[in-house]
């Protein structure tokens, strides 16, 4: 592509079959490409990308909550079969870990689409040392991984009301 570079200050335009774009509206654009790939493909939920070295690494978001006598750790995980997701627990450290596959294949008379795409997730949390280790579960169902890991009974703390005065 034959262009023509036009310097000016710390903006640098190209121009290009008689359009000009600076560096930002490239930006712009590759910003836009970003987004239209993660609306419109794989993957399609509520994770995010994270680039580690030469391999690409999707991060679970993860739902976490603590009612006083366990704590619960849920995430989705859509189109995961379950023999694809392990959970592990390593010196007080939770790791989830997995792979989603997906194909798709489509013959038409005068076309012929195969997509596969795939790709790792991982996540890790430290659970507080006030949890059990040997009463932790995990169940997946319909997408949603669901841990819930007990507290140790010296952890769990008699709840009392305050009685409050008037002043």
């Amino acid at each position: 592509m034959a262009g023509t570079e036009i310097t000016k200050g710390a903006n640098k335009q190209t121009t290009v079959a008689g359009q000009s774009h600076s560096l930002f509206d490239a930006l712009r654009a590759d910003m836009e490409r970003m987004f239209e790939r993660f609306e419109s493909g794989w993957p399609r939920w509520p994770m995010t990308p994270f680039r580690a070295g030469d391999r690409s690494v999707i991060i679970p978001e993860l739902d976490v909550r603590d009612d006083g006598r366990q704590l619960v750790i849920e995430t989705e995980l859509p189109g995961v079969d379950e023999k694809d997701v392990t959970v592990k627990l390593t010196n007080g450290v939770l790791t989830i870990k997995g792979e989603k596959k997906s194909e798709h294949e489509e013959k038409q008379a005068d076309y012929y689409m195969s997509e596969r795409s795939f790709g790792t997730f991982e996540r890790s949390v430290r659970l507080p040392e006030t949890i059990d280790d040997s009463k932790i579960e995990a169940r997946f169902d319909k997408g949603v991984l669901k841990i819930v890991a007990a507290k140790k009974a010296e952890a769990v703390k008699a709840e009392k009301k305050i009685e409050i005065k008037k002043a």
